[in-house]
């Protein structure tokens, strides 16, 4: 009898509690769907003229913001704002707008593209996609230059830090690959290393094949 009587007294509170749970969840879907928004309106008004709607560039001068890794977004708008990133591109167009972004407006920008849809740029040469392909995943043991897919992932996806490549504007990529290898963007070691080691035709073979991953 004092088992049943306890069991119906557990349940008795279970039930008390059924309300207070249910007010958590939608408490906590609201916060989410206000970051959202909020991720939403500060891209447009911030970042949008130059990166496109949703992040999808459609100029090589501005890289695919969209389905970008968090990690990596954050790390870059911090190291804009702390002047990090110094290649002239960075001085040009982000310094300014990263002064004035604190750490929840940054958060808000990198949770807001992470989860938007990738897009895949246009097609390059076959025989330079089909050698990029193979550097990508294979690297040159010869010459020193590890796989990029041990670091950006097996489909280019990224990897915390490391960034999404695949779908990337391939004038854009081999840009990055001049202000790594001339020292002006010195916020990533290894990739200064793989700069000085990656010749231009095999940089633009793998571009080729990223842009068009």
């Amino acid at each position: 009898m004092k088992r049943l009587s306890r069991r119906i007294a557990d349940l008795k509170a279970a039930s008390a509690m059924l309300p207070v749970a249910a007010c958590l969840v939608l408490i906590a879907s609201a916060n989410v769907n206000a970051q959202e928004a909020r991720g939403a309106r500060l891209a447009a008004q911030l970042c949008a003229a130059c990166h496109g709607v949703h992040g999808d560039s459609k100029s090589p001068m501005f890289p695919k913001l969209n389905a970008q890794t968090p990690d990596y977004l954050t790390a870059q708008l911090k190291g804009f704002r702390q002047h990090v990133r110094g290649e002239s591109d960075a001085r040009a167009y982000m310094w300014a707008i990263a002064s004035q972004l604190d750490d929840a407006t940054v958060a808000s920008l990198a949770d807001y593209y992470a989860q938007e849809k990738p897009t895949v740029g246009a097609a390059g040469d076959a025989a330079l996609t089909v050698q990029g392909q193979k550097i990508f995943e294979q690297g040159l043991p010869d010459k020193g230059v590890p796989a990029c897919a041990s670091c950006h992932g097996a489909q280019g996806a990224g990897n915390g830090q490391f960034p999404r490549l695949a779908g990337q504007h391939a004038d854009y990529l081999l840009r990055q690959i001049e202000v790594f290898k001339n020292g002006t963007r010195a916020n990533a070691p290894v990739m200064s290393a793989v700069a000085h080691t990656l010749g231009p035709d095999d940089a633009k073979a793998v571009a080729t094949f990223l842009q068009s991953h």
